[in-house]
């Protein structure tokens, strides 16, 4: 089959409930941007011998993830979008609470990829004829592993 362009609005972002191996999916009608970001830290490995051409070698890698889009509340219970209050509740904890998984992968994909991350909350608010803004940013801890979807 030839590959397709693959739509943003087709991938899944979910993070793991208080209870292990339970995942919610965050804002499932909400999220209308994402932006996963891969920056580097290098160390630079110039010697005389390199004849004034730069060399450098990676050391660290370092990704996040940010979901931007809507706050999703059920108007007959107040109720925060499950998913969403998961990660607000995420990003309240400290130290090596504040450590939580999530995975996200399109939907023609066959494995998600697997954070453990933190979470920090974006600015929230709107105008007079806004719907209430939400966006959180992941920051990866470790190693990114993968996992069937079932």
């Amino acid at each position: 089959m030839t590959a397709i362009k693959a739509d943003a609005r087709g991938v899944v972002f979910e993070i793991e409930s208080s209870t292990p191996d339970t995942w919610l999916t965050i804002g499932a009608t909400a999220i209308n941007t994402f932006t996963k970001s891969t920056s580097y830290q290098t160390t630079d490995t110039t010697t005389y011998g390199s004849e004034g051409q730069h060399e450098e070698q990676n050391m660290e890698i370092a990704k996040t993830l940010q979901l931007e889009g809507f706050r999703l509340i059920d108007p007959d219970t107040g109720d925060l979008d499950a998913g969403q209050a998961r990660v607000e509740a995420l990003a309240e904890l400290l130290s090596d609470d504040s450590v939580g998984s999530i995975r996200f992968a399109h939907e023609a994909e066959t494995d998600w990829e697997v954070w453990n991350a933190t979470a920090q909350l974006g600015d929230t608010g709107g105008g007079n004829n806004d719907k209430v803004s939400w966006s959180v940013t992941f920051t990866r801890t470790g190693a990114s592993t993968t996992a069937a979807k079932s």
